[in-house]
């Protein structure tokens, strides 16, 4: 009887410890699954976030990069020149030249901007309605301070016309003008150094 009751306490012993194992390597093997799953989860998120990102990035840089849309009904616009050469200027000059065109559409052209290349370059344009048929001017001011050398600068006319922007050119070769105050240079001549005696006259 006796060792029966011994046989029992040892198998329960024995029952105890393996549910012991079971449930703190059961559960150990649970969390590090969970932790592993929660880690590939963020990888996954992070990896989204990163694709979306530059997406977005790239969906603006094309839309940067598209030709600006014309808007409205369309019409038609031609220029009896579209290059214009000042020949020589002087630096500092100011030159100016009226760019003439005409509506050949059927449609009333109503220009919306007319911008230069850079500040040097500055059009001056209608504001109103231009009828089909008939002529309008654009005047473009030069600014030469500044420049030298051969100068290309381009003024760009939106409107509603497809394409939405049509191109003039100015065109001058800028020459110094001999007149202008020179720059001051720094003097790098070295000042003349007098030598001194020292006990010459035996005093």
């Amino acid at each position: 009887m006796e060792k029966a009751n011994q046989i029992q306490i040892g198998l329960l012993a024995l029952i105890v410890l393996m549910l012991g194992y079971m449930m703190f390597f059961g559960g150990f093997g649970s969390s590090s699954s969970s932790s592993s799953s929660s880690k590939s989860s963020d990888r996954d998120k992070a990896r989204q976030s990163l694709t979306a990102n530059n997406n977005i990035a790239n969906a603006a840089s094309t839309k940067a990069t598209e030709p600006a849309k014309p808007v409205g009904p369309l019409t038609d616009l031609k220029f009896t020149e579209e290059t214009f050469d000042f020949g020589n200027l002087t630096a500092g000059e100011k030159a100016s030249h009226t760019f003439k065109f005409k509506n050949t559409g059927k449609e009333p052209l109503v220009i919306s901007n007319a911008k230069g290349s850079c500040g040097c370059t500055v059009p001056k344009w209608p504001k109103e309605p231009i009828a089909p048929g008939k002529s309008g001017e654009i005047e473009v001011t030069f600014d030469s301070k500044g420049k030298k050398g051969k100068q290309t600068k381009n003024v760009t006319i939106t409107a509603n016309t497809d394409p939405a922007n049509t191109i003039i050119k100015i065109i001058a070769d800028v020459a110094e003008d001999p007149n202008a105050p020179k720059p001051a240079t720094a003097n790098t001549s070295k000042p003349a150094i007098t030598p001194i005696t020292v006990g010459g006259d035996g005093k």
